[in-house]
């Protein structure tokens, strides 16, 4: 008897996971051994940015949704835990295909890991150092209880050694999200388009700026020194700031609304893939704590400023346009200001963000099951 193509449950559930499955989920169309099993676990639950952000992929609808919502850490995981187990239950001989660090990536791999199921992972063995991350925990835990480990940079082999794991289970592939920039940068939405619509319309050249990391927003005094040094910089550049809705939500609480009045940063509410990368392609400078930001300015050579003391992508400090400034309005100001006056650091692409990584990572797949 011959056998169907085993089925791969892709799961994601906040919206930086859907540029890294894009591009996984349809190299599994085109295997004849795999299929793709979408399972959005409902982490990001707006229904207009997750189907504008689908649609604009060109991703197929999920073939389940959980919609777990928001929660606690601990809350959401176990929510997503319970509901994800039945999924397993109905798919015979499956393969779980995590991304990221989210807390549905360690939730899905942990109760695919307990019922011997093989666990698959994207973009493994990224390391910031800062166990106070959540991200940090997740990142570690899904790595220790997965058979297969996929790299983006060469520098995660040498994480994944000193925690123990095997060689054999690690791959280098690539950056499944430059696949997913590759290919829909010639469809990025003209910044023009994006700030009409907003109706905000910078003269020239602007600065591009995201914040939502905790450490950033969470804290009254360090979101208000971070908005302060993007009105200082916005008074010889405009700032467009599309705003998370976590982070609209901490200024308003802070009461920290005022600060954006009289000031060049144009505040924007949160955008769609297209109109982002657009955004990122013309910006002169962009700072931000985002990961994922990080990466495609390194491919698309954007000096990039990272708000943050740390980062687990070193390859767009090493090789790439970022640099490292903290949190510091002294040194963020000077950083800013010196990447204006010179054009920002100069970088080159990292060695397999090419556009391929998903087609390897499905020949890997194909090759170990």
């Amino acid at each position: 008897m011959v056998k169907g193509p085993r089925t791969v449950i892709c799961v994601v559930g906040a919206r930086p996971n859907y540029m890294k499955a894009a591009p996984i989920v349809a190299a599994l169309r085109r295997s004849a051994r795999l299929a793709p099993l979408l399972v959005h676990t409902g982490q990001h639950y707006d229904p207009d940015m997750n189907e504008r952000f689908f649609a604009e992929l060109g991703m197929p609808a999920p073939d389940s949704n959980l919609e777990v919502g928001s929660a606690s850490h601990a809350v959401q995981t176990a929510q997503v835990m319970m509901r994800f187990e039945p999924v397993l239950d109905s798919a015979p001989d499956p393969i779980v295909l995590v991304v990221g660090d989210v807390n549905s990536t360690i939730a899905c791999a942990l109760v695919a890991a307990k019922k011997g199921i093989p666990v698959v992972h994207v973009e493994a063995g990224l390391r910031s150092g800062d166990r106070a991350m959540p991200e940090e925990i997740n990142r570690v835990l899904t790595d220790q209880i997965s058979d297969l480990l996929f790299t983006t940079e060469k520098s995660a082999a040498a994480n994944l050694a000193a925690e123990g794991i095997a060689a054999q289970r690690v791959h280098f592939v690539g950056n499944v999200m430059i696949d997913t920039l590759v290919a829909n940068l010639p469809r990025a939405i003209p910044p023009a388009e994006t700030l009409a619509t907003a109706g905000q319309i910078p003269a020239g050249r602007f600065a591009l700026s995201t914040l939502h990391r905790p450490a950033n927003v969470d804290d009254p005094v360090v979101l208000g020194r971070l908005l302060d040094c993007l009105a200082e910089i916005g008074a010889g550049l405009p700032v467009v700031l599309p705003l998370h809705p976590r982070t609209r939500a901490r200024i308003d609480a802070a009461g920290l609304t005022g600060r954006l009045d009289g000031t060049r940063i144009l505040a924007l509410g949160p955008q769609g893939y297209l109109a982002m990368l657009g955004l990122m392609k013309a910006a002169t400078l962009v700072l931000t704590d985002s990961g994922g930001i990080q990466e495609e300015t390194t491919a698309l050579g954007i000096p990039c400023l990272t708000l943050r003391d740390n980062t687990e992508r070193p390859s767009t400090v090493e090789f790439g346009t970022n640099t490292l400034v903290g949190r510091d309005p002294a040194r963020i100001l000077a950083a800013a200001r010196t990447a204006l006056a010179t054009g920002g650091k100069a970088g080159r692409i990292p060695e397999f963000w090419d556009g391929h990584a998903a087609d390897r990572i499905v020949a890997v797949l194909e090759d170990s099951f």
